[in-house]
This record gives C-alpha cells, sequence and structure tokens, in this order.
C-alpha cells in the first residue's frame, strides 16, 4: 500500500466516527506531519450549531496541540458523489499552519477525487504578513 493509499484510507475510516446526529453529514480527514505522523480529524457536532468543529480543523488542532507544525499533505473525505471541500473557515485554519504549495487531495465517494493546493483553496489567504 502506498502512503497516499494509506491516508486516503484513515481519513476515509474517520467518516464512521463523526459525531454528526444533527445534519447526518460526516466529513473525515487525515493531516499528514513532514516527519510522516499522520493525525485523524472528524467533525464533530453540537445542538448549539456553532460551537461544532470540522474535521480539518479537529485534525489539525489535535497535531498543533502535540507540538507538530509541519505538515505535508491533507486529505478530506465526504460521502459526497463529487470530492468534498473545505469550509471557509477550514481553508482559514489550513493557510495558518500549512504551506501555500501543500498538496490537498479531496475525496469523495467511490474513489472519486480531486488533487489541489493550500493556495488554490484560498487565494488572497488573510496571513501573518497581514498584521
Amino acid at each position: 500500500m502506498t502512503a497516499k493509499k494509506e491516508w486516503q484510507d484513515v481519513a476515509v475510516a474517520a467518516l464512521d466516527k463523526a459525531y454528526v446526529p444533527y445534519s447526518h453529514f460526516p466529513v473525515g480527514a487525515c493531516l499528514v506531519t513532514k516527519s510522516g505522523k499522520l493525525y485523524q480529524g472528524l467533525n464533530i457536532e453540537n445542538a448549539s450549531y456553532g460551537l461544532s468543529n470540522c474535521a480539518e480543523r479537529t485534525a489539525i488542532f489535535k497535531a498543533v496541540s502535540e507540538g507538530e507544525r509541519e505538515f505535508q499533505h491533507l486529505v478530506v473525505a465526504g460521502h459526497t458523489p463529487e470530492p468534498i471541500a473545505p469550509c471557509g473557515a477550514c481553508r482559514q485554519v489550513i493557510a495558518e499552519f500549512c504551506e501555500p504549495t501543500m498538496p490537498v487531495t479531496l475525496l469523495g465517494d467511490d474513489g472519486v477525487q480531486f488533487e489541489t493546493t493550500v493556495e488554490k483553496l484560498l487565494p488572497y489567504m488573510f496571513t501573518d504578513k497581514d498584521l
């Protein structure tokens, strides 16, 4: 199994762990550090919808909380016909912690996928250079 296939499998496996009693819309993620460590993320909903957290941010926050700061790839998976894309809030958090040229793989059902980068997901991103 290739590393990229393993990363995709981790993201897809997160779909079954997602806590989505309100939307019934699971999302999974796999964030890969430059050293090869994997961080699985899943969306976690709350009855107060604004307090929910997306899969991408869950993976990033887990990694950052453990001292990780260098990442090489992000995979995002959903039970959607077309590849699923991160929401705007997640795109900004991704831009905060990942290099603009870092690859991002977006997955839908049946293995359909789309390859992109952080900067293509969020052109003209707000960064520390704007402060």
